[in-house]
C-alpha cells in the first residue's frame, strides 16, 4: 500500500494560520495516498521556552519558569479557541494543555530544589512541546472529519541511552512502529506523530537533537517502508545559496544523498544532517516544500546525482570556527604524530569539521568549533609536550574567526575547470584562502577564509560559478 510520511517543522505549525495550512494540506494527501503518517514539531519557539524554563531554575530563578508556563498556556489555548469548536474535542485538548504546563511547572520546580537539570531532565522537559502540538492538529483533523489519532514517538522509536542526542535502534523501532501505526493506518486514520522525541527501551524519554524531528520523519519513513517522506518548511526547497545572503538563490529541484549530506554537513539548515541516513540506506526519494507555498514542487533528495558532473550546484557556509595547526620541520616522516594529535583532540569531544595537511608533513591543520578550541590546544600541547620541548614540533596555535565556505556537486572532482572557477570567482573578489581540502567524495571543495569575508565568497561563488556556469576553463 502506497505510504507518505511527512513532517511539518515549527513555523509549519506554529499558529493558527500555518495549522490552518497544515491540516489542509494533510487532507488533501490523505486522499491521494493510502496511508498517511504526519510528524510535528512543537510550535515554534516553545522548544526554546522550554529550555530556559528549565535552565533558568537550575540556577536558582523560580520566576522565569512561571512566566513560560503562563505565556505558553495563553499562546496554545489562543490557538485551540480559534481553531477548534466549543465542544468536547477543544476542551480535552485544554485539559491535555493544562496537564503538561503542569507537569513542566514540577520538573522545573525539581530542578530549582536540585540547582542542576540532568541531560534526562531536559530530554523529559523539552519535549512538552511536540506532545501538545500533535494533539492540536489531530483535534483540528478530527474537527474537520477526518480520522486522526495523536500518537507519541516514545512509543514508537527505541533509542539508546544518550539523552540530548539519542541514537535510533532500528530493529526495535521497526516492530514497534509496526505493531501501534500499522492498525491505525489500515483503518484509513492520519497517524500524527510527536517528532524529535523518543525512548529507551525501558521507556525513559529521550530526543533526537536539536532539529530532530526531519529524523524521527526519517525514521519513521524506513521502518514503514514508505514509498516518499517530505519534508515541509517555510522555504520552497534547497536553495543554491542562503537569500539572506544571496538574494538571486534559486531553488534546486534535484539532488543526490551525498549532495544534500555536504550541504547538511556544512552550515545549510533545510534538513538535519542525520535526516538522509535512513532514506538513503532504503532509497525512499526525500522532498523539501513550502507549507505556506504547497504549489511549488520543491526540492526532491534520490540517491544518484543527476547526470550533470562538474556542476556546482549551490555554496554554503558554517561560521563560528577556529583553525588549530600543528606545526614543526621535526614532524616530517615521523609515524604517528596525526593520530595523536585526532587522539588528543576526540579526547576533549570536540568535532572536526575539515583537515589540511601538507605534503611536507611539516604541519596539520584542522578546522572545529571556535568553543571548543581552548581545551583542543591544551590537550594537543600536552600530547606532545616531549616534541615541543625537543623543537620536532614548533608550537601549536589557532586562529579564530574564520569561516568553511563549500562548494557542492556531483562530479566536481573529475570534472576539468571547477577548481578554477571557484578560485577565480574567490580572487576577482579579492578575496584569500588560509587553507582548503577536497573530501574524500566528488561531491565538494571547501575553503577556508576568514570570517568578515564569507558572505561576499558566498556571493561571488554563487555569482561566477553556478549562475554564470562555465566549461571550457582549464583544471588548476
Amino acid at each position: 500500500m502506497a505510504t507518505l510520511v511527512m513532517k511539518f517543522g515549527g513555523t509549519s505549525v506554529g499558529s493558527v494560520e500555518a495549522l490552518t495550512q497544515a491540516a489542509d494540506i494533510v487532507q488533501e494527501q490523505a486522499r491521494e495516498w493510502e496511508r498517511l503518517v504526519v510528524v510535528v514539531s512543537a510550535m515554534s519557539g516553545v522548544t526554546d521556552a522550554l529550555s530556559k524554563g528549565a535552565v533558568t531554575s537550575a540556577s536558582g530563578d523560580d520566576q522565569t519558569y512561571r512566566a513560560v508556563v503562563a505565556d505558553l498556556r495563553v499562546r496554545h489555548y489562543r490557538v485551540a479557541d480559534e481553531l477548534l469548536a466549543a465542544d468536547g474535542e477543544r476542551a480535552q485538548l485544554l485539559a491535555a494543555v493544562d496537564s503538561y504546563m503542569d507537569e513542566f511547572a514540577t520538573f522545573c520546580h525539581s530542578v530549582h530544589v536540585l540547582g542542576e537539570v540532568t541531560p534526562r531532565a531536559m530530554d523529559a522537559i523539552t519535549s512538552l512541546g511536540e506532545r501538545i502540538n500533535a494533539r492540536m492538529l489531530a483535534a483540528v483533523l478530527r474537527q474537520r472529519g477526518a480520522k486522526s489519532e495523536a500518537v507519541d514517538a516514545t512509543e514508537l522509536i527505541v533509542t539508546d541511552a544518550t539523552f540530548q542526542k539519542a541514537a535510533p535502534l532500528m530493529d526495535a523501532t521497526r516492530a514497534k512502529a509496526a505493531a501501534r501505526l500499522a492498525p491505525l493506518l489500515d483503518e484509513g486514520a492520519v497517524a500524527v506523530v510527536t517528532g524529535f522525541i523518543a525512548a529507551t527501551e525501558s521507556g525513559v524519554t529521550t530526543t533526537l537533537g536539536r532539529g530532530g524531528s526531519d529524523y524521527s520523519a526519517a525514521i519513521l519513513g524506513d521502518c514503514l517502508d514508505a514509498d516518499e517522506v517530505w519534508i515541509w518548511t517555510d522555504v520552497d526547497g534547497v536553495m543554491t545559496a542562503d537569500p539572506r545572503i544571496a538574494p538571486d538563490a534559486r531553488i534546486i529541484p534535484l539532488l543526490s544523498y551525498g549532495e544534500v549530506g555536504e550541504l547538511a554537513y556544512f552550515g545549510a539548515k533545510v534538513l538535519h544532517p542525520l535526516t538522509i541516513r535512513p532514506v538513503v540506506e532504503r532509497g525512499i526519494p526525500l522532498r523539501v516544500k513550502n507549507t505556506f507555498n504547497p504549489t511549488c514542487s520543491g526540492t526532491c533528495i534520490v540517491r544518484e546525482p543527476e547526470a550533470t558532473p562538474g556542476t556546482v550546484k549551490a555554496v554554503t557556509a558554517i561560521k563560528g570556527l577556529s583553525m588549530v595547526t600543528v606545526e614543526g620541520r621535526g614532524m616530517m616522516g615521523v609515524p604517528g604524530i596525526a593520530a595523536r594529535t585526532f587522539a588528543a583532540v576526540a579526547s576533549q569531544g570536540a568535532s572536526v569539521l575539515m583537515i589540511s595537511q601538507s605534503s611536507s608533513e611539516q604541519s596539520i591543520c584542522f578546522i572545529i568549533p571556535t568553543e571548543t578550541v581552548a581545551a583542543v590546544v591544551g590537550a594537543v600541547e600536552e600530547e606532545m609536550a616531549l616534541e615541543l620541548a625537543r623543537r620536532d614540533v614548533d608550537r601549536v596555535w589557532s586562529l579564530d574567526d574564520v569561516v568553511i565556505v563549500t562548494a557542492v556537486g556531483a562530479g566536481m572532482r573529475n570534472t576539468p575547470g571547477v577548481a578554477a572557477r571557484v578560485f577565480g570567482a574567490l580572487g576577482q573578489g579579492n578575496i584569500n584562502v588560509i587553507a582548503m581540502a577536497q573530501g574524500s567524495s566528488d561531491c565538494s571543495v571547501s575553503l577556508v577564509i576568514a570570517a568578515d569575508a564569507a558572505a561576499e565568497a558566498v556571493r561571488q561563488i554563487h555569482r561566477e560559478v553556478i549562475l554564470n556556469a562555465v566549461s571550457d576553463q582549464p583544471d588548476l
